[in-house]
């Protein structure tokens, strides 16, 4: 951001952000070019974000940085206070995804569906609200099953990731898809939500009974996609590949720089996988184009993090 941080109103802490009733269709570029941009959510620190975006932007001759803001779920309305102060864009992240969905004044029919926003800007100071996730989800699917996906679609997870997955695959017409969460109750009612009609298994060790009935749908998976964090700090898997099928392909939306454990694990039992790497600078790719209304420079991007441009029919090695 351009001249430090933003500074905080003179008159105490903002008020939340009042979402507006609307229901007209927005384009889903801005109608200016934002003066900054932004990564927020907590933790930050270790997102690739910075490093493509600003890339693209210099190749692009582009004056606006892309910065990273650890911001609290409490202080996500101070943040974008002073967002909307200075014209800043950006992306949010976990744990914002859902809440900016609330708070969005206008939402793009993929946010919406998914009440989850990644990719936001303002329009006449009013918040505007987008999901490009679901482009990074469908650009990884088109790689791992360049055929398409025949055969169960198992989602583990019931969150903003979840919900932008569950978007993708009905907008692919995949009916056949089963939510498995710790959480069955808000499992159930994301599915409801979105208008998916996707079957809800309990995932709990203190529960074996239903454990079961996870176990099955995850063998006979065509495709599993990994939507929680397990895995982000460390190695450890969500489900154990062991449970999956020998035809399955499987997409971790957790993305480390040295690849996911559980990514490492199915491609030793020779299953196709990929981490969330790709998902990532699709997503960036689609907000870059949202902010600018131009087209993203994938390769840019790519070479960013020191890494050739995959092909988009071939699962990343």
């Amino acid at each position: 951001m351009r001249g430090g941080p933003p500074e905080r109103a003179p008159h105490g802490p903002p008020k939340r952000l009042q979402p507006v009733n609307c229901t007209r269709a927005i384009r889903t570029v801005a109608s200016a070019p934002p003066r900054g941009l932004v990564l927020l959510g907590d933790p930050v620190a270790q997102s690739m974000s910075p490093a493509f975006q600003n890339a693209a932007l210099a190749h692009a001759n582009l004056t606006v940085r892309y910065e990273r803001r650890n911001v609290p779920a409490e202080h996500l309305d101070e943040a974008l206070a002073a967002c909307r102060a200075h014209d800043i864009a950006g992306n949010v992240t976990i744990p914002h995804k859902e809440a900016m969905a609330g708070r969005a004044a206008h939402l793009s029919a993929r946010a919406r569906r998914s009440g989850a926003v990644n990719t936001f800007w303002w329009d006449g100071g009013m918040l505007v609200g987008h999901n490009t996730d679901v482009d990074g989800v469908l650009a990884t699917i088109a790689a791992l099953r360049p055929a398409g996906v025949r055969g169960p679609v198992v989602v583990l997870g019931s969150g903003g990731s979840a919900a932008a997955v569950l978007v993708a695959l009905a907008e692919l017409g995949l009916s056949e898809v089963h939510l498995v969460a710790r959480s069955p109750a808000r499992a159930a009612a994301l599915g409801q939500r979105i208008g998916a009609a996707a079957t809800v298994h309990p995932f709990a060790s203190d529960a074996p009974e239903p454990m079961v009935s996870a176990r099955e749908v995850l063998a006979g998976a065509s495709l599993v996609i990994n939507a929680t964090p397990t895995g982000m700090q460390d190695v450890q898997q969500p489900v154990p590949v062991a449970w999956l099928g020998s035809r399955t392909a499987v997409f971790d939306l957790v993305y480390r720089r040295e690849g996911t454990a559980w990514v490492h694990a199915a491609r030793a039992r020779g299953l196709p996988a990929e981490d969330g790497l790709r998902m990532l600078i699709e997503q960036g790719a689609a907000a870059f184009e949202a902010w600018f209304d131009q087209p993203a420079p994938r390769a840019v991007m790519w070479a960013a993090l020191g890494l050739e441009m995959p092909a988009p029919d071939r699962v990343r090695g």
